[in-house]
């Protein structure tokens, strides 16, 4: 008759008492977050945010240089519709001038003698020239008119100089022709005549000196 043996309740093998260290260590390992990958994934976290950092470095590039182009053309259009008047209103200054000299040409005392068609006629001048002007400025183009100014080469050609005048050197002190601009654009230069002092008298003392 075979007699039952009772089954120990903790068998301490060494085979078991193995394999629950190892399950202990695996358990630690866990919790520590050091497993056998963890160079691997470190390596490939590392490569990731190489990427990420390039891939948000250039859609930064690309949105600015976008930007950049939206502004250029916004630029570029504007320019366009100022400028696309240039040739037309410098055709157009010559009347102005003509209407300019058609004033000049009467005198206040002569225009308050003149009877009244003539009075009406110059009035009438004077309102087309106003309108002229004022229809210029509509569309960006500004009058040049620098008298007492500091001559700039830029917007102003000297015709000549004016020498003993009490203007500063290169101060405009006569308008021969005024000029005009379209918006920072020369659309013709204003003819000008400029100050010019005497160069200073030496001293006596000194070209004795060098004389000596």
């Amino acid at each position: 008759m075979t007699e039952n043996k009772p089954v120990p309740e903790n068998d301490n093998s060494p085979e078991e008492a193995l394999t629950k260290e190892q399950l202990e260590a695996a358990a630690d390992a866990l919790l520590d977050g050091d497993t056998g990958e963890d160079a691997f994934e470190m390596d490939t976290y590392e490569e990731l945010a190489t990427e990420n950092a390039d891939l948000k470095d250039r859609v930064l590039r690309a949105m600015a240089e976008t930007e950049n182009l939206r502004k250029r053309a916004e630029r570029e259009k504007a320019e366009a519709t100022l400028y696309a008047a240039t040739h037309f209103a410098r055709d157009l200054l010559s009347v102005s001038d003509s209407m300019a000299k058609a004033l000049e040409m009467m005198p206040d005392d002569a225009r308050k003698n003149a009877d009244e068609a003539t009075r009406n006629l110059i009035d009438g001048i004077e309102l087309t020239r106003r309108e002229l002007l004022n229809s210029f400025q509509k569309h960006g183009i500004a009058e040049v008119n620098p008298l007492d100014e500091k001559f700039d080469p830029h917007f102003h050609q000297a015709m000549f100089e004016v020498p003993g005048s009490d203007k500063p050197n290169g101060t405009v002190v006569q308008v021969v022709q005024s000029g005009f601009k379209i918006g920072e654009r020369v659309l013709r230069p204003a003819l000008v005549g400029v100050a010019k002092q005497a160069a200073p008298a030496k001293d006596d003392k000194e070209d004795k000196k060098k004389d000596t």
